[in-house]
Protein backbone atom coordinates (compact mmCIF):
# COMPACT_ATOMS: atom_id res chain seq x y z
CA UNK A 1 0.00 0.00 0.00
CA UNK A 2 1.30 3.60 -1.06
CA UNK A 3 2.12 5.54 2.35
CA UNK A 4 -0.22 8.75 3.30
CA UNK A 5 1.56 11.86 4.69
CA UNK A 6 0.25 12.78 8.24
CA UNK A 7 -0.09 16.15 8.74
CA UNK A 8 -1.03 18.37 11.82
CA UNK A 9 -3.35 21.02 11.74
CA UNK A 10 -0.37 22.69 13.80
CA UNK A 11 2.09 22.51 10.63
CA UNK A 12 0.34 25.09 8.82
CA UNK A 13 0.90 27.61 11.50
CA UNK A 14 1.74 30.94 10.74
CA UNK A 15 3.44 31.63 14.10
CA UNK A 16 4.67 29.86 17.15
CA UNK A 17 1.65 31.20 18.63
CA UNK A 18 -0.95 29.80 16.20
CA UNK A 19 1.04 26.46 16.51
CA UNK A 20 0.50 26.46 20.27
CA UNK A 21 -3.21 26.87 19.88
CA UNK A 22 -3.88 23.89 17.25
CA UNK A 23 -3.12 19.88 18.09
CA UNK A 24 -0.48 17.90 17.29
CA UNK A 25 2.21 20.79 17.90
CA UNK A 26 4.57 18.35 19.44
CA UNK A 27 5.34 16.52 16.46
CA UNK A 28 5.92 19.63 13.90
CA UNK A 29 8.95 21.43 13.28
CA UNK A 30 7.81 24.01 15.32
CA UNK A 31 9.25 23.24 19.06
CA UNK A 32 12.90 22.79 17.12
CA UNK A 33 12.29 26.16 15.38
CA UNK A 34 12.21 27.80 18.68
CA UNK A 35 14.88 26.08 20.39
CA UNK A 36 16.68 27.24 17.35
CA UNK A 37 15.72 30.76 18.05
CA UNK A 38 16.35 30.74 21.74
CA UNK A 39 19.93 28.66 21.11
CA UNK A 40 21.34 31.45 18.45
CA UNK A 41 20.17 34.51 20.87
CA UNK A 42 23.03 33.15 23.50
CA UNK A 43 26.01 33.87 20.99
CA UNK A 44 24.27 36.53 19.39
CA UNK A 45 24.07 38.30 23.10
CA UNK A 46 27.27 37.71 24.18
CA UNK A 47 28.66 39.17 21.07
CA UNK A 48 26.67 42.31 20.61
CA UNK A 49 27.46 42.79 24.73
CA UNK A 50 30.94 42.30 23.87
CA UNK A 51 31.14 44.78 21.25
CA UNK A 52 29.23 47.05 22.54
CA UNK A 53 30.68 47.35 25.90
CA UNK A 54 33.97 47.47 23.85
CA UNK A 55 32.74 50.65 21.93
CA UNK A 56 31.06 52.41 25.11
CA UNK A 57 34.28 51.95 27.46
CA UNK A 58 36.93 52.62 24.58
CA UNK A 59 35.07 55.93 23.26
CA UNK A 60 33.81 57.25 26.93
CA UNK A 61 37.71 56.70 27.74
CA UNK A 62 39.11 58.64 24.71
CA UNK A 63 35.90 61.11 24.44
CA UNK A 64 37.78 63.56 26.43
CA UNK A 65 40.62 64.04 23.33
CA UNK A 66 38.05 63.97 20.61
CA UNK A 67 39.12 60.46 19.43
CA UNK A 68 36.71 58.03 21.20
CA UNK A 69 33.55 60.66 19.94
CA UNK A 70 33.13 58.47 16.87
CA UNK A 71 33.36 55.65 18.81
CA UNK A 72 30.31 56.50 20.51
CA UNK A 73 29.20 57.42 17.29
CA UNK A 74 29.55 53.93 15.86
CA UNK A 75 28.09 52.51 19.07
CA UNK A 76 24.75 55.17 18.64
CA UNK A 77 24.70 53.27 14.90
CA UNK A 78 25.26 49.65 16.38
CA UNK A 79 21.78 48.74 16.91
CA UNK A 80 21.18 48.96 12.90
CA UNK A 81 22.94 45.64 12.23
CA UNK A 82 21.49 43.98 15.49
CA UNK A 83 18.10 44.96 14.28
CA UNK A 84 19.04 43.64 10.54
CA UNK A 85 19.99 40.30 12.56
CA UNK A 86 16.84 40.02 14.79
CA UNK A 87 14.49 40.18 11.69
CA UNK A 88 16.27 37.27 10.44
CA UNK A 89 16.29 35.33 13.63
CA UNK A 90 12.79 35.95 13.93
CA UNK A 91 11.55 34.45 11.11
CA UNK A 92 12.18 30.72 13.01
CA UNK A 93 9.15 31.98 15.22
CA UNK A 94 7.12 34.35 13.24
CA UNK A 95 7.62 34.69 9.57
CA UNK A 96 5.41 37.10 8.65
CA UNK A 97 7.60 40.33 7.13
CA UNK A 98 9.05 42.96 9.04
CA UNK A 99 9.43 45.74 6.73
CA UNK A 100 12.64 48.31 7.28
CA UNK A 101 11.79 51.39 9.66
CA UNK A 102 14.75 53.45 7.95
CA UNK A 103 14.33 55.83 4.91
CA UNK A 104 16.50 55.53 1.91
CA UNK A 105 19.18 59.09 2.26
CA UNK A 106 18.38 61.66 -0.56
CA UNK A 107 22.01 61.78 -1.48
CA UNK A 108 23.89 58.70 -1.76
CA UNK A 109 27.71 58.70 0.44
CA UNK A 110 28.70 58.04 4.24
CA UNK A 111 27.60 61.12 5.44
CA UNK A 112 24.16 61.77 4.35
CA UNK A 113 23.37 57.94 4.97
CA UNK A 114 24.48 58.99 8.42
CA UNK A 115 22.39 62.08 9.23
CA UNK A 116 19.18 60.53 8.28
CA UNK A 117 19.78 57.37 10.67
CA UNK A 118 20.40 59.98 13.82
CA UNK A 119 17.61 61.77 12.83
CA UNK A 120 15.32 58.88 12.71
CA UNK A 121 13.29 57.68 15.98
CA UNK A 122 13.70 53.93 14.47
CA UNK A 123 18.09 54.27 15.30
CA UNK A 124 17.55 55.10 18.45
CA UNK A 125 14.62 52.58 19.15
CA UNK A 126 17.05 50.09 17.41
CA UNK A 127 19.81 50.70 20.27
CA UNK A 128 17.55 50.41 23.13
CA UNK A 129 16.86 47.18 21.71
CA UNK A 130 20.76 46.16 21.12
CA UNK A 131 21.07 47.73 24.76
CA UNK A 132 18.55 45.59 26.25
CA UNK A 133 19.88 42.25 23.84
CA UNK A 134 23.02 42.36 25.57
CA UNK A 135 22.18 43.04 29.15
CA UNK A 136 18.69 41.24 29.71
CA UNK A 137 17.78 39.14 26.75
CA UNK A 138 20.11 36.49 26.12
CA UNK A 139 20.62 35.77 29.75
CA UNK A 140 16.82 34.93 29.67
CA UNK A 141 17.44 32.89 26.60
CA UNK A 142 20.23 30.92 28.02
CA UNK A 143 17.96 30.18 31.60
CA UNK A 144 15.16 29.13 29.26
CA UNK A 145 17.56 27.17 26.98
CA UNK A 146 19.07 24.86 30.45
CA UNK A 147 15.39 24.59 32.50
CA UNK A 148 13.80 23.82 29.00
CA UNK A 149 16.14 22.06 27.12
CA UNK A 150 19.39 20.90 28.49
CA UNK A 151 17.87 19.58 31.90
CA UNK A 152 15.15 17.37 30.25
CA UNK A 153 18.10 15.95 27.82
CA UNK A 154 20.20 15.09 30.75
CA UNK A 155 16.87 13.16 32.25
CA UNK A 156 16.36 11.18 29.37
CA UNK A 157 20.23 10.30 29.04
CA UNK A 158 20.13 8.75 32.32
CA UNK A 159 20.31 5.44 31.46
CA UNK A 160 23.10 6.37 28.40
CA UNK A 161 24.90 8.07 31.77
CA UNK A 162 24.83 4.75 33.64
CA UNK A 163 26.26 2.58 31.09
CA UNK A 164 29.30 4.62 30.27
CA UNK A 165 30.18 7.31 33.35
CA UNK A 166 29.68 4.61 35.60
CA UNK A 167 31.31 5.66 39.10
CA UNK A 168 31.08 2.79 41.77
CA UNK A 169 27.65 1.93 40.99
CA UNK A 170 26.17 5.77 40.69
CA UNK A 171 25.23 8.70 38.28
CA UNK A 172 24.80 12.04 39.16
CA UNK A 173 21.30 12.70 37.11
CA UNK A 174 21.50 17.58 36.31
CA UNK A 175 23.85 17.51 39.14
CA UNK A 176 21.60 16.52 41.99
CA UNK A 177 20.41 13.19 41.97
CA UNK A 178 22.24 10.16 42.53
CA UNK A 179 20.91 7.20 40.37
CA UNK A 180 22.44 3.46 41.86
CA UNK A 181 19.88 1.29 39.48
CA UNK A 182 18.72 0.61 36.35
CA UNK A 183 14.88 0.75 37.17
CA UNK A 184 15.17 4.42 38.49
CA UNK A 185 17.62 4.94 35.70
CA UNK A 186 14.19 4.67 33.43
CA UNK A 187 12.13 5.99 35.28
CA UNK A 188 14.16 9.18 35.39
CA UNK A 189 14.51 8.89 31.25
CA UNK A 190 10.35 8.46 31.41
CA UNK A 191 9.93 11.28 33.46
CA UNK A 192 12.64 13.48 31.26
CA UNK A 193 10.35 12.72 28.19
CA UNK A 194 7.60 14.02 29.79
CA UNK A 195 9.08 16.75 31.31
CA UNK A 196 10.69 17.38 27.60
CA UNK A 197 7.03 17.27 26.32
CA UNK A 198 5.83 19.94 28.98
CA UNK A 199 9.20 22.22 27.98
CA UNK A 200 8.45 21.84 24.44
CA UNK A 201 5.48 24.20 24.91
CA UNK A 202 6.97 26.23 27.66
CA UNK A 203 9.85 27.19 25.19
CA UNK A 204 7.52 27.56 22.62
CA UNK A 205 5.35 30.11 24.80
CA UNK A 206 8.48 31.85 25.99
CA UNK A 207 10.26 32.02 22.00
CA UNK A 208 6.58 33.69 20.80
CA UNK A 209 7.16 36.56 23.72
CA UNK A 210 10.61 37.17 23.00
CA UNK A 211 9.58 37.51 19.35
CA UNK A 212 6.92 39.77 20.48
CA UNK A 213 8.60 42.14 22.12
CA UNK A 214 11.47 42.13 19.72
CA UNK A 215 8.66 43.03 16.84
CA UNK A 216 7.89 45.69 18.88
CA UNK A 217 11.32 47.39 19.75
CA UNK A 218 12.32 47.34 16.16
CA UNK A 219 9.17 47.34 13.42
CA UNK A 220 7.77 50.69 12.03
CA UNK A 221 5.45 52.80 14.00
CA UNK A 222 2.84 54.54 13.05
CA UNK A 223 4.27 57.65 12.09
CA UNK A 224 6.61 55.65 9.85
CA UNK A 225 3.60 54.40 8.14
CA UNK A 226 1.39 57.37 8.21
CA UNK A 227 4.23 59.11 6.36
CA UNK A 228 4.39 56.29 3.77
CA UNK A 229 0.73 56.81 3.67
CA UNK A 230 1.30 60.49 3.26
CA UNK A 231 3.55 59.97 0.39
CA UNK A 232 1.09 57.68 -1.41
CA UNK A 233 -1.72 60.56 -0.85
CA UNK A 234 0.59 63.14 -2.44
CA UNK A 235 1.21 61.10 -5.26
CA UNK A 236 -2.30 60.07 -6.06
CA UNK A 237 -2.89 63.64 -5.85
CA UNK A 238 -0.81 64.57 -8.28
CA UNK A 239 -1.37 62.02 -10.82
CA UNK A 240 -5.07 63.66 -10.88
CA UNK A 241 -3.36 66.91 -11.18
CA UNK A 242 -1.91 65.78 -13.87
CA UNK A 243 -5.40 63.81 -15.26
CA UNK A 244 -7.00 67.59 -15.19
CA UNK A 245 -4.18 69.16 -16.97
CA UNK A 246 -4.50 66.52 -20.01
CA UNK A 247 -8.23 66.44 -20.01
CA UNK A 248 -8.13 70.87 -20.29
CA UNK A 249 -5.18 70.37 -22.81
CA UNK A 250 -7.41 68.07 -25.09
CA UNK A 251 -10.63 70.29 -24.32
CA UNK A 252 -8.29 73.80 -25.10
CA UNK A 253 -7.03 71.67 -28.47
CA UNK A 254 -10.51 70.83 -29.79
CA UNK A 255 -11.80 74.23 -28.65
CA UNK A 256 -8.95 76.06 -30.36
CA UNK A 257 -8.21 73.70 -33.43
CA UNK A 258 -11.15 71.53 -34.71
CA UNK A 259 -14.07 73.44 -33.48
CA UNK A 260 -12.79 76.76 -35.20
CA UNK A 261 -12.11 74.54 -38.70
CA UNK A 262 -16.10 73.12 -38.39
CA UNK A 263 -17.08 76.53 -37.73
CA UNK A 264 -15.23 77.95 -41.13
CA UNK A 265 -16.61 74.19 -42.78
CA UNK A 266 -20.17 75.29 -41.95
CA UNK A 267 -19.69 78.77 -42.96
CA UNK A 268 -18.04 77.98 -46.17
CA UNK A 269 -21.02 75.33 -46.80
CA UNK A 270 -23.87 77.72 -45.91
CA UNK A 271 -22.43 80.29 -48.22
CA UNK A 272 -22.04 78.10 -51.08
CA UNK A 273 -26.00 76.36 -50.31
CA UNK A 274 -27.28 79.95 -50.81
CA UNK A 275 -24.53 80.76 -54.19
CA UNK A 276 -25.80 76.95 -55.57
CA UNK A 277 -29.02 77.33 -57.67
CA UNK A 278 -32.08 74.93 -57.27
CA UNK A 279 -31.58 71.19 -57.80
CA UNK A 280 -29.38 68.23 -56.71
CA UNK A 281 -26.14 70.56 -56.25
CA UNK A 282 -28.20 72.39 -53.84
CA UNK A 283 -29.82 69.78 -52.11
CA UNK A 284 -26.30 68.27 -50.93
CA UNK A 285 -25.23 71.48 -50.24
CA UNK A 286 -27.95 71.71 -47.46
CA UNK A 287 -27.63 68.11 -46.03
CA UNK A 288 -24.07 68.71 -45.88
CA UNK A 289 -24.38 72.25 -43.70
CA UNK A 290 -26.71 69.86 -41.81
CA UNK A 291 -24.40 67.61 -40.83
CA UNK A 292 -21.51 69.62 -40.27
CA UNK A 293 -23.83 72.05 -37.66
CA UNK A 294 -24.29 68.73 -36.24
CA UNK A 295 -21.17 67.80 -35.85
CA UNK A 296 -20.31 71.40 -34.71
CA UNK A 297 -22.98 70.71 -31.60
CA UNK A 298 -21.81 67.48 -30.70
CA UNK A 299 -18.17 68.35 -30.72
CA UNK A 300 -19.17 71.01 -28.43
CA UNK A 301 -20.88 68.64 -25.75
CA UNK A 302 -17.34 66.93 -26.02
CA UNK A 303 -15.69 69.92 -25.25
CA UNK A 304 -18.13 70.49 -22.30
CA UNK A 305 -18.03 67.23 -21.24
CA UNK A 306 -14.57 66.67 -21.28
CA UNK A 307 -13.90 70.47 -18.92
CA UNK A 308 -15.79 73.31 -19.77
CA UNK A 309 -13.87 76.66 -20.22
CA UNK A 310 -16.94 78.11 -17.55
CA UNK A 311 -15.39 76.26 -14.82
CA UNK A 312 -12.03 77.29 -15.43
CA UNK A 313 -12.56 80.35 -15.83
CA UNK A 314 -15.72 81.47 -13.41
CA UNK A 315 -15.84 78.13 -10.94
CA UNK A 316 -18.11 75.64 -9.51
CA UNK A 317 -21.02 77.64 -9.23
CA UNK A 318 -21.21 79.22 -12.61
CA UNK A 319 -20.39 75.55 -13.99
CA UNK A 320 -23.25 74.14 -12.19
CA UNK A 321 -25.85 76.85 -13.14
CA UNK A 322 -24.58 76.53 -16.69
CA UNK A 323 -25.31 72.51 -16.48
CA UNK A 324 -28.80 73.76 -14.49
CA UNK A 325 -30.10 75.63 -17.99
CA UNK A 326 -29.29 72.82 -20.17
CA UNK A 327 -31.09 69.96 -17.98
CA UNK A 328 -34.45 69.15 -19.73
CA UNK A 329 -35.49 69.06 -16.06
CA UNK A 330 -36.02 72.19 -14.33
CA UNK A 331 -33.26 72.77 -12.09
CA UNK A 332 -33.07 75.14 -8.91
CA UNK A 333 -29.82 76.07 -7.71
CA UNK A 334 -28.45 77.16 -4.55
CA UNK A 335 -24.69 77.26 -3.83
CA UNK A 336 -24.78 80.74 -2.31
CA UNK A 337 -22.39 78.76 0.16
CA UNK A 338 -20.20 77.04 -1.86
CA UNK A 339 -19.12 79.70 -4.32
CA UNK A 340 -15.58 80.28 -3.66
CA UNK A 341 -12.90 78.44 -5.94
CA UNK A 342 -11.24 75.31 -4.97
CA UNK A 343 -8.47 73.00 -6.21
CA UNK A 344 -9.17 72.12 -10.08
CA UNK A 345 -9.37 68.45 -8.85
CA UNK A 346 -11.87 69.66 -6.49
CA UNK A 347 -13.64 71.72 -8.91
CA UNK A 348 -13.86 68.72 -11.73
CA UNK A 349 -14.79 66.12 -9.68
CA UNK A 350 -17.76 68.31 -8.14
CA UNK A 351 -19.09 69.15 -11.15
CA UNK A 352 -19.31 65.91 -13.23
CA UNK A 353 -21.12 64.28 -10.19
CA UNK A 354 -23.86 67.05 -10.31
CA UNK A 355 -23.58 66.77 -14.38
CA UNK A 356 -24.12 62.68 -13.90
CA UNK A 357 -26.70 63.53 -11.25
CA UNK A 358 -28.54 65.82 -13.50
CA UNK A 359 -28.31 63.25 -16.29
CA UNK A 360 -29.78 60.27 -14.43
CA UNK A 361 -32.61 62.51 -12.98
CA UNK A 362 -33.73 63.29 -16.82
CA UNK A 363 -33.40 59.27 -17.79
CA UNK A 364 -34.38 57.53 -15.18
CA UNK A 365 -36.30 59.31 -12.37
CA UNK A 366 -38.99 60.69 -13.93
CA UNK A 367 -39.23 63.89 -11.73
CA UNK A 368 -41.19 67.32 -12.04
CA UNK A 369 -38.37 69.21 -10.54
CA UNK A 370 -34.47 68.55 -9.20
CA UNK A 371 -32.82 70.85 -6.60
CA UNK A 372 -28.88 71.14 -6.31
CA UNK A 373 -27.97 72.85 -3.14
CA UNK A 374 -24.41 73.53 -2.10
CA UNK A 375 -22.30 74.51 1.20
CA UNK A 376 -18.30 74.68 2.51
CA UNK A 377 -17.58 74.72 6.14
CA UNK A 378 -15.22 72.97 8.13
CA UNK A 379 -12.95 72.34 5.60
CA UNK A 380 -15.38 70.82 3.45
CA UNK A 381 -17.33 71.22 0.29
CA UNK A 382 -21.04 69.54 0.34
CA UNK A 383 -23.37 69.20 -2.17
CA UNK A 384 -26.60 67.41 -2.59
CA UNK A 385 -29.13 66.95 -5.70
CA UNK A 386 -32.25 65.89 -4.61
CA UNK A 387 -35.43 65.22 -7.07
CA UNK A 388 -39.22 64.53 -6.53
CA UNK A 389 -38.71 61.17 -9.12
CA UNK A 390 -40.10 57.90 -8.53
CA UNK A 391 -36.66 57.11 -6.37
CA UNK A 392 -36.01 53.41 -6.48
CA UNK A 393 -32.24 54.19 -7.26
CA UNK A 394 -29.10 51.94 -7.13
CA UNK A 395 -25.70 52.43 -7.49
CA UNK A 396 -25.10 48.80 -9.05
CA UNK A 397 -28.06 50.07 -11.45
CA UNK A 398 -25.61 51.51 -14.46
CA UNK A 399 -26.03 54.80 -13.32
CA UNK A 400 -22.24 55.55 -13.55
CA UNK A 401 -22.36 56.34 -9.43
CA UNK A 402 -19.91 53.74 -9.03
CA UNK A 403 -17.34 55.39 -11.18
CA UNK A 404 -18.35 58.91 -9.52
CA UNK A 405 -17.66 56.81 -6.04
CA UNK A 406 -14.63 55.75 -6.94
CA UNK A 407 -13.91 59.16 -8.87
CA UNK A 408 -14.52 60.71 -5.42
CA UNK A 409 -12.92 59.01 -2.80
CA UNK A 410 -9.40 59.56 -4.65
CA UNK A 411 -9.96 62.96 -3.18
CA UNK A 412 -10.89 61.76 0.16
CA UNK A 413 -14.48 62.36 0.12
CA UNK A 414 -17.42 60.20 0.18
CA UNK A 415 -20.43 59.85 -2.23
CA UNK A 416 -23.87 58.51 -0.43
CA UNK A 417 -27.12 58.05 -2.00
CA UNK A 418 -30.79 57.93 -0.64
CA UNK A 419 -33.40 57.07 -2.58
CA UNK A 420 -36.33 55.40 -1.26
CA UNK A 421 -39.16 54.15 -3.60
CA UNK A 422 -41.40 56.69 -4.25
CA UNK A 423 -38.76 58.89 -3.33
CA UNK A 424 -37.18 61.42 -3.44
CA UNK A 425 -34.29 60.97 -4.97
CA UNK A 426 -30.62 62.35 -2.73
CA UNK A 427 -27.32 62.38 -3.88
CA UNK A 428 -25.03 63.68 -1.64
CA UNK A 429 -21.16 64.15 -2.00
CA UNK A 430 -18.66 65.93 0.70
CA UNK A 431 -14.83 66.52 -0.76
CA UNK A 432 -12.40 67.78 1.98
CA UNK A 433 -10.75 70.87 0.27
CA UNK A 434 -9.65 74.86 0.94
CA UNK A 435 -10.86 77.15 -0.48
CA UNK A 436 -8.45 79.33 -3.08
CA UNK A 437 -7.08 82.84 -2.57
CA UNK A 438 -5.23 83.37 -5.34
CA UNK A 439 -8.35 83.36 -7.66
CA UNK A 440 -10.24 86.09 -7.80
CA UNK A 441 -14.12 85.25 -7.83
CA UNK A 442 -16.70 86.48 -9.86
CA UNK A 443 -20.15 86.96 -9.74
CA UNK A 444 -22.34 85.54 -12.58
CA UNK A 445 -25.56 87.00 -13.35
Amino acid sequence: MPSRALSSPATSAETVWQALARPGYLLTPWPWRTAAYLLSGIPAGIAVLVVTGALAVAGGLLSLVLVGLPLLALLALGGIPVAGLERHRLRLVDPRPLPDPHRRPAEPGLWPWALTRFREQATWRELGHALLFALVLWPLDLIAVVFGLLLPLDMVATPLLMATVWDGGEAKVVKVWTVTSWPVAWAFAVLGVVFLAVCGYALGAVAGARAELTRILIAPRETVLGRRVTELTRSRMRLVDAFEAERRRIERDLHDGAQQRLVALTMALGLARLDAPPGPLADRLRTAHEEAGEVLAELRELIRGIHPAVLTDYGLAAAVADAADRSVVPVEVALDGAAGRYSDAVEATAYFVVCEALANVARHSGAARATVTGRYGDGRLVLAVEDDGRGGARAEGGSGLTGLADRVSVLDGRLSLSSPVGGPTVLRVEIPCDIRTDIRTEAIN
